[in-house]
């Protein structure tokens, strides 16, 4: 059974239907958003409906301005005016026809297309007092765009409001005019919901790497020889991943330990180009290698946003409510996309390192051992959903 997400505007005029929240990037393609709104005109007084799909970027609290610029930011948009109706309407969806049932004779339907559509992109400059500021640039039509996925960053427990990041919009409103800046929408003539753009786990997947590394000390004559390794390079949410370690000490030395971390890169690249490192794992393991002698282990770790509550910046998968996500997924760019319009561009790495005993000169004579390996965090697949009860 199908959940129906409905939200009514405060007047009561409006009641937006939608069947689902998440619409997918096939890559090739992006699944259509389509939904019905309800519309009673006896309140409307010669005013006109419309309703909007927007992707849009914040950064920032909206009623604290720490750093110069505090905002939320159109990436793409595109309206429908949906009373009076103006336009040739497509055929309805099974969703649509489901969802009319629900709404009755009031019931309009509507269909976003955002494989090619009108987008809005925005770029960066510099002010007078060198701050960044936005400008948008020309509206393109008809070019096929890569628009960025749902993506959020994890406020801290204190902080209040809706958290920085990439989210999409559905929103339905009474207004004279589509857009005018003279013309004042009330919140009560508006009703909106938030749903998101989600990519999934490819289903061919590539081999894993390999990273290897040489090390020589200064009071050794051969070196130490680290390898570790991955049967892929993709894996689910949740899911243990398996890494391969290897190690021929030649050295006198000996390894006091083995760590791991999983560190979450995070770029946003529409505001000042930052990036953050979160650390999301962080496990030892007390195996002991000794001088002149070799050693081969396989470790499992299992990076999870439950343990990584706290952590203000953490990229996490677009959220519709509390406790619906987990650690955002990676980014996965294809060549002709523009990487600014992504918004945020989020990426993994694994640190391998060997914790070195101290030797007579301490830090001086012997460091620790790191190799990195990329990691891509992935949702998979589900299975479709095909039966459709409203009821």
């Amino acid at each position: 059974m199908a959940k129906v997400f409905k939200k009514t505007s405060g007047n009561g005029s409006l009641c937006l239907y939608l069947g689902k929240r998440d619409f997918v990037d096939h890559v090739e393609s992006v699944d259509s958003v389509d939904g019905v709104l309800k519309i009673d005109p006896s309140d409307l007084n010669g005013r006109k409906v419309w309703v909007q799909l927007a992707c849009a970027f914040r950064y920032g609290k909206d009623d604290l301005d720490v750093i110069g610029v505090s905002f939320r930011k159109d990436i793409w948009i595109k309206r429908i005016q949906m009373y009076p109706f103006e336009g040739t309407k497509p055929p309805n969806t099974p969703m649509q026809e489901a969802l009319l049932k629900k709404a009755g004779d009031q019931g309009h339907p509507f269909t976003f297309d955002v494989n090619l559509n009108l987008c809005v992109c925005l770029s960066i400059e510099k002010n007078n007092q060198g701050r960044p500021s936005f400008v948008s640039l020309p509206v393109l039509s008809q070019i096929p765009i890569h628009l960025p996925c749902s993506v959020s960053l994890q406020p801290a427990p204190e902080d209040a409001g809706k958290p920085c990041g990439v989210d999409y919009e559905v929103k339905a409103y009474i207004a004279n005019e589509a857009d005018s800046i003279d013309e004042k929408v009330e919140k009560k003539d508006t009703c909106r919901l938030i749903i998101r753009k989600i990519q999934y786990a490819p289903n061919e997947i590539t081999a894993g790497p390999k990273a290897d590394l040489n090390k020589q000390f200064m009071t050794a004559d051969k070196p130490i020889h680290l390898e570790a390794s991955m049967e892929k390079e993709l894996y689910y949410h949740g899911d243990p991943i398996p890494i391969k370690v290897k190690v021929n000490n030649e050295t006198s030395k000996v390894v006091k330990k083995v760590k791991i971390s999983i560190y979450q890169i995070t770029d946003v690249l529409l505001y000042s180009a930052d990036k953050y490192h979160k650390c999301v794992l962080n496990e030892e393991f007390g195996d002991q290698i000794n001088a002149n002698s070799t050693f081969e282990k396989e470790y499992s770790v299992t990076p999870l946003l439950a343990n990584n509550k706290e952590k203000r910046g953490l990229a996490l998968d677009g959220k519709l409510k509390d406790e619906d996500t987990n650690l955002a997924s990676s980014t996965i760019l294809q060549p002709d996309m523009d990487k600014q319009i992504q918004g945020v561009i989020v990426s993994y790495k694994i640190k391998v390192t060997l914790v070195m005993g101290g030797g007579l000169l301490g830090s001086l004579t012997l460091s620790d051992i790191t190799v990195e390996l990329p990691l891509v965090l992935m949702s998979p697949k589900p299975a479709e959903v095909t039966d459709i009860n409203l009821e």
